[in-house]
């Protein structure tokens, strides 16, 4: 029952992310004014809101244009009520369940506003940042400038790459991983860093040569960065087990 109403929680959650993602990029309140379609700015009734279900029941369509509507949408709603009730599982009700659902938080709303607009808002990451650093401070003050150190490998790492590939990757990926740096702890961000890496660059291949992209097209690395430190901090041990046997040799 409990792992029920956490799927329904996360699935509301993530219909909320979506608009948190839309709006804060463009400086809009996500506290105010209806959803809308963002095509023909018909204002969206209660019975086009419901998580999920409103997607597949309206045919994946705007009920007034009738066009389609990015699957991002309920792939965020699927996603967060999926690691929602599988972060009550792992943690029960305990610290680590409030961080894990604060950590899932950010990283859905990055993941909108980054496909959207290949933008990754700084007030959402100083938000959470901020978040992070009081439950830190309270609960574990004795680890925090190890928590500290993290994010600096986290934001150097990244820094170090864009001067070296002259804008190979973005300021919002630097503060995004100085962040997870924070929360993750300095190896397990490295750990989050090679699986990014490895899944952006095999998937950026496979749309090079299916020609979904081109060469040298900017793509959104932000993506990549959330399924990697989402894998990171749910499994973290089993992949840095992998990345110290696969660095090791």
């Amino acid at each position: 029952m409990e792992i029920m109403l956490f799927f329904l929680l996360g699935a509301v959650f993530g219909s909320f992310f979506n608009v948190v993602g839309l709006r804060v990029p463009m400086n809009r309140s996500f506290l105010q004014g209806r959803s809308a379609c963002p095509h023909c700015n018909g204002t969206l009734k209660w019975l086009h809101l419901i998580p999920i279900l409103s997607y597949l029941l309206q045919g994946r369509k705007c009920p007034y244009c009738k066009t389609t509507i990015p699957i991002t949408y309920v792939l965020t709603e699927c996603v967060t009520a999926a690691l929602f009730s599988y972060s009550f599982i792992m943690f029960g009700y305990s610290v680590e369940l409030i961080i894990a659902l604060l950590l899932i938080s950010m990283l859905m709303i990055v993941f909108v506003s980054d496909v959207t607009y290949m933008v990754i808002p700084n007030k959402i990451l100083l938000f959470f940042l901020s978040l992070f650093m009081f439950i830190h401070i309270f609960m574990f003050p004795d680890s925090f400038l190890m928590a500290i150190f993290g994010a600096f490998i986290g934001y150097s790492l990244i820094a170090f790459i864009i001067l070296l590939s002259q804008g190979g990757m973005g300021a919002g990926d630097m503060k995004l991983f100085g962040v997870l740096g924070f929360i993750l702890g300095w190896k397990y961000v490295l750990v989050t860093f090679f699986i990014a890496v490895f899944i952006g660059g095999t998937l950026s291949v496979i749309y090079l040569l299916q020609k979904k992209i081109k060469k040298n097209e900017a793509i959104p690395f932000g993506p990549y960065i959330v399924i990697g430190a989402l894998m990171t901090f749910f499994k973290g041990d089993l992949f840095l087990d992998v990345y110290l046997q696969v660095f090791a040799y």
